[in-house]
């Protein structure tokens, strides 16, 4: 019986040196799935676990997940949570203090997301994502709480 020897290597690409790439490929009319790195957006979406799917950014709306460039370089995975002509706040579902941009600013919008290993996405505008979304943002007041103890009794230590 034949044996698969093939090894998987897995190279790691600093973000302002990929994510520019991933901006142009999506302005370009592409979707790209991206690998997770980062834990702003906990406890739903995990660093190194789970994969984005993102296009070219639309009009902005409150509640889209968003990759942005809050400073020359510096880019985030965040969720709008308010809209205000041009002016743009974010907050990543693991954060407790927001950050704000420009609409110009937003470089993509997830559409998606393959969670927890699975073969199939977990669609942005899936009635299980809308649900999850609102009821996450209703929560806002006590996630400092909920945070902790998800922090202390479902993250592994690193050893």
């Amino acid at each position: 019986m034949p044996q698969n020897n093939n090894k998987i290597n897995t190279i790691q690409i600093a973000n302002a040196a990929l994510l520019p790439e991933v901006i142009k490929l999506t302005e370009e009319g592409h979707t790209v799935t991206l690998s997770l790195r980062g834990v702003s957006m906990r406890p739903f979406l995990e660093d190194r676990r789970d994969k984005a799917v993102l296009k070219s950014p639309g009009i902005p709306r409150k509640g889209d997940v968003v990759l942005a460039e809050i400073s020359k370089g510096h880019y985030v995975m965040h969720r709008i949570t308010a809209v205000d002509g041009e002016h743009i706040t974010l907050l990543g579902d693991g954060n407790l203090i927001p950050e704000r941009c420009m609409a110009s600013d937003i470089k993509a919008v997830a559409t998606g997301f393959y969670r927890k290993g699975r073969n199939r996405m977990d669609s942005t505008n899936g009635v299980k994502w809308r649900i999850y979304s609102a009821v996450w943002m209703l929560l806002r007041p006590i996630r400092r709480y909920l945070l902790y103890i998800h922090r202390h009794l479902f993250i592994k230590k690193q050893v």
